[in-house]
């Protein structure tokens, strides 16, 4: 699979991704009825802000997964990453979402970040917590009862976080 810079003409590959993980209302925090205009200007950030795309390795150019890296804070906090990923439902199995997380840290390393964060892992979802860990994030932090899981109630969201590999800090994301 190929990871590059998304652009605007890609939404129409993103969007079914998007809407299928967050209707779920499973692993995000975005109300599952979130309509498409409004999932596009959530997603598709201006700069500093980068989205990646994954795509399928059949050469057909359909988006498997994609990720959102900005900086987690403003002005001397901008040296830390914040990491949104998502994977199509149907290519979880294969691994698209730990490859574009891996993905996603590789450039956020090349952006000149020197550490990177989620704020917002919802705790019961044993899946993605693995891949967080098993990509060297630690849970730094629990959040009682912060997301209203569709079935389990309300469950507890993990801050995880990271460090990068260290390269001097050079902001390219102007």
């Amino acid at each position: 699979m190929q990871t590059r810079l998304a652009s605007d003409d890609d939404w129409p590959g993103i969007w079914p991704i998007w809407h299928a993980q967050v209707a779920a209302g499973e692993l995000y925090t975005w109300h599952p009825d979130t309509q498409e205009s409004d999932a596009r200007e959530l997603w598709m950030l201006p700069k500093p802000a980068v989205v990646l795309v994954m795509e399928d390795d059949a050469g057909d150019g359909r988006i498997v997964a994609t990720a959102q890296i900005t900086p987690a804070l403003a002005g001397l906090g901008d040296h830390v990453a914040q990491l949104i990923f998502m994977a199509h439902p149907d290519r979880t199995a294969e691994g698209a979402d730990r490859a574009m997380a891996e993905a996603a840290i590789e450039y956020a390393t090349e952006l000149g970040y020197r550490a990177m964060q989620s704020t917002a892992v919802v705790a019961g979802n044993t899946r993605m917590v693995a891949i967080w860990r098993v990509l060297a994030f630690r849970v730094i932090g629990t959040l009682p009862s912060a997301f209203r899981h569709p079935w389990n109630g309300d469950v507890d969201l993990y801050v995880m976080h990271r460090f990068l590999p260290y390269k001097t800090y050079r902001p390219r994301r102007d």
